[in-house]
């Protein structure tokens, strides 16, 4: 059954049944999604699987581990790095996605009986789809179906399948994020109920929800500073900021002046209600900002962007 709708959860909030989605623009989105993913279910007594040619002391979330703790981790088996050969592959080095599901099955199955209260799985397709005589997407997709399957209706299964956008092409990747029900993404850098903020990779920036005034100027203040400091130019999806204070307005200014020169702040699917408030005090009273996209829309690096709105949706 094709997926017409998704739940998109922080990391920390992927929970047993879940048969999530991963496209990452580079190593450093993925590294802190899965990453936490480790991590936190080492800590919770939750098996971890992970099949992957990298080795255990190389994982996400596992470079800060003492050489003790690794070792009582694999040794409890706990954490289980399976390579390819071993998981997923035929005798040829072709991959085989029977054998992939057998794999995940197997280790899933030993749980309970291990002394675990759940299992995490996961497992980066990038591989796949760059390989030589790589697999037919047909193929992959039944795989995913199959695997989503298995997961969904589990209560102490959760999974969490990876590939960069860079080995897929546009529509690939839509074929197979609808093979899963759920996307993911990294744990926000601040969420107090009222204001959330959300590191985003592709473009670089921040996504900001909520409200933003001024008992929260100084978190956002730290979280953006640390991003202006390091990159050339920086987007801030406002696509969900019901509302922004003249403060709040100030702040942006004072960062984008700052940094000077064409390096500016792009303010991204603006949402009506902020879009009035800074039309109202004008676009020319806050240099170095600028409109970027709307929703099916390009960015305009200058002028304001002119369109109807398109309804928003998880992507």
């Amino acid at each position: 059954m094709e997926t017409t709708w998704f739940a998109k959860r922080p990391v920390s909030d992927v929970r047993p049944g879940d048969h999530a989605w991963l496209a990452y623009s580079g190593a450093e989105e993925r590294d802190r999604v899965i990453g936490a993913f480790i991590r936190e279910g080492l800590d919770n007594n939750e098996k971890v699987v992970y099949v992957t040619d990298t080795p255990a002391e190389g994982l996400p979330g596992m470079r800060a581990r003492t050489s003790p703790d690794l070792d009582a981790f694999v040794e409890s088996r706990q954490l289980r790095v399976i390579p390819r050969e071993q998981a997923c592959l035929d005798a040829g080095g072709r991959f085989v996605p029977e054998k992939m599901l057998e794999t995940l099955a197997h280790e899933a199955g030993q749980t309970f009986g291990q002394g675990f209260r759940a299992v995490r799985l996961t497992t980066d397709h990038t591989w796949v789809m760059n390989a030589p005589g790589r697999a037919d997407l047909a193929e992959m997709l039944g795989c995913e179906h199959r695997f989503g399957d298995t997961v969904s209706p589990s209560t102490m299964a959760m999974a969490i399948c990876q590939v960069a956008r860079r080995a897929c092409r546009d529509d690939e990747l839509a074929a197979l994020r609808d093979t899963h029900e759920v996307l993911v993404e990294i744990n926000p850098e601040y969420d107090d109920g009222i204001l959330k903020i959300v590191r985003t990779f592709d473009p670089h920036g921040l996504r900001v929800e909520g409200e933003l005034d001024d008992v929260r100027h100084a978190a956002f203040a730290d979280r953006l500073g640390a991003l202006v400091r390091s990159h050339h130019r920086i987007h801030l999806d406002l696509s969900r900021l019901g509302f922004i204070d003249l403060g709040g307005l100030r702040l942006l200014a004072r960062h984008a002046a700052a940094r000077g020169g064409d390096r500016t702040l792009v303010l991204d699917d603006l949402a009506p209600a902020v879009e009035n408030i800074i039309e109202a005090v004008g676009w020319h009273r806050l240099p170095g900002i600028v409109p970027g996209r709307r929703r099916g829309r390009p960015e305009h690096a200058g002028g304001r962007a002119r369109g109807t709105r398109g309804e928003g949706r998880c992507r």
